[in-house]
């Protein structure tokens, strides 16, 4: 391994040296020797465009990663190496793009960012901000380096990137951001685990359903996949792959052109190893992808990341808020206790509704209603389900916009926005059902005795971090008043179990249109 230079600038230290891996620059060294030189030489054809490499511990998945880390050529030269994955700390309504640091430290030595590309990606995209909560204590990236200096010896300049969402369309964005870079001269490290926490057996069959859906290099195909896998509701499966947004924005880039095969090299989980045992388990795959043909860069204006609020269902089926900073801007205005009147929904008030949520996802004109109720800002959900299965739920909470207006786009995003599923194809308009949920206005609270559990939502939020339970809930769960919050906090804010109790809290009602 060649000797990197020493850096004179800022130098983001190594934060899980000694953790995810050993901190001793000799025994880390042999270590990642041991697993490459263990690893199967395969017979690729064609440029290492991108890697899909787990982040665990290298006693959990060294072996795996290097797999994919032994295919990369010392003598093929990349302009930068992209290193992309999911923040594991804070939520984002974007991507964070490492700027501060001219340098990441491992036991082996510093490995040099490129800082005025990282500086230039966030200031030419809305999408890209830079939130160093997101990268001094996250590990996804830092643990592919050792890596990449044993195998590379000079390493290319990185790129060090934070997906803090899965909104479809925040994830385009990203992509169209990225794809001018996405050519044979760089290469992207996307890292991922996979299944989180079920049994051996049930993560064996739900990585292989994953891992053959990202090896078709088809997103539509990965993100049927994670539906399919939600949907089987399997005992403590927490997630199909941590870093399943990084996947989708590499696909999307990669589906854009001809000539890319990914290759499946390699999988295990952790109960594979002496170190842990079966009850829970993680899964971890190795992917390489190839060029054999010239690239043609994915090319197109860019959509405006929206709000996604994916509904707990009857069964546990368990999603997340993903707040935009247009939508955050309603929330943050605090209701004094004096909240606006709830809505009057008459019968045919509740048919225009119906009428206009049918029109969006049909892809028809909707005009402006006349009807004054129906002008009035607030917010909504649109629930949809295909023979009793959810398909797709949105919402807003912000009382920016008009009601009809919110239904309208609700309805469109819950058809072709969600990002836990494919978009709906119109042969299913017909087998659709459709429910709207009508907010009241949000009303701060600052005591849960304010709270009326059964009744009302509740709306998390403490800094990026928000999480909402619609009122529904409660009839589907056993829970006290307590275990509800907390359990929002945990599943849906990404919060502590207790995190609600120094948090914003918000209630609200709902009134059911179908």
């Amino acid at each position: 391994m060649k000797t990197t230079k020493c850096f004179s600038g800022d130098v983001r230290p190594a934060a899980v040296a000694g953790q995810f891996y050993p901190a001793d620059s000799q025994t880390l060294k042999t270590d990642v020797k041991q697993y490459l030189s263990a690893a199967t030489k395969a017979r690729l054809h064609g440029v290492v465009r991108a890697v899909i490499v787990p982040h665990a511990g290298y006693i959990f998945s060294g072996q795996t990663a290097a797999e994919a880390f032994a295919q990369l050529n010392p003598n093929v030269h990349y302009d930068h190496i992209f290193l992309i994955g999911p923040s594991h700390h804070i939520g984002l309504p974007g991507a964070s793009v490492a700027t501060a640091w001219e340098a990441y430290q491992t036991p082996l030595g510093p490995v040099k960012v490129d800082t005025a590309l990282c500086r230039k990606l966030v200031e030419e995209n809305k999408v890209l901000t830079f939130e160093p909560r997101a990268h001094n204590r996250e590990h996804c990236l830092e643990v592919q380096l050792p890596f990449l200096q044993m195998q590379l010896g000079e390493v290319p300049p990185i790129v060090p990137v934070i997906i803090g969402t899965e909104d479809y369309y925040t994830l385009q964005d990203i992509a169209r951001a990225l794809v001018p870079y996405f050519t044979s001269r760089n290469l992207f490290v996307i890292s991922s685990d996979f299944s989180h926490y079920p049994c051996y057996d049930d993560a064996e069959r739900i990585d292989k359903r994953t891992g053959d859906a990202v090896a078709s290099g088809n997103l539509a195909t990965f993100l049927k996949a994670l539906s399919d896998n939600a949907e089987e509701h399997v005992h403590d499966l927490a997630t199909s792959a941590c870093g399943q947004a990084a996947i989708a924005v590499l696909l999307m880039m990669a589906e854009k052109e001809q000539g890319m095969e990914f290759h499946h090299l390699a999988y295990c989980n952790s109960g594979d190893s002496p170190y842990s045992g079966h009850d829970q388990v993680v899964g971890y795959h190795a992917f390489v992808m190839t060029e054999t043909e010239p690239t043609n860069p994915m090319t197109g204006h860019q959509a405006a990341g929206s709000q996604t609020v994916q509904k707990e269902t009857a069964n546990g089926d368990k999603g997340q808020t993903d707040v935009s900073d247009e939508t955050r801007s309603g929330h943050d205005k605090e209701n004094d206790g004096r909240p606006e009147e709830a809505f009057v929904l008459d019968d045919s008030t509740r048919h225009q509704l119906l009428d206009i949520a049918w029109k969006s996802i049909r892809r028809q004109k909707v005009e402006e209603p006349a009807n004054p109720e129906l002008l009035r800002n607030g917010g909504a959900f649109v629930t949809l389900t295909e023979n009793g299965r959810l398909r797709g739920c949105i919402g807003h909470f912000g009382e920016d916009v008009p009601l009809w207006q919110v239904v309208a786009a609700m309805a469109h995003d819950a058809a072709y926005r969600d990002p836990r599923f494919r978009p709906v194809e119109p042969e299913e308009w017909d087998r659709l059902s459709l429910e709207i949920s009508v907010l009241s206005p949000l009303k701060r609270i600052h005591d849960i005795s304010e709270f009326h559990y059964g009744q009302e939502g509740i709306y998390i939020k403490k800094g990026w971090h928000s999480g909402t339970f619609l009122p529904q809930v409660a009839e589907e769960v056993n829970w006290t008043k307590e275990e509800f919050l907390g359990h929002c906090a945990q599943d849906k804010a990404g919060l502590s179990w207790d995190g609600w109790k120094d948090a914003e809290l918000y209630t609200y009602r709902v009134e059911i249109v179908k």
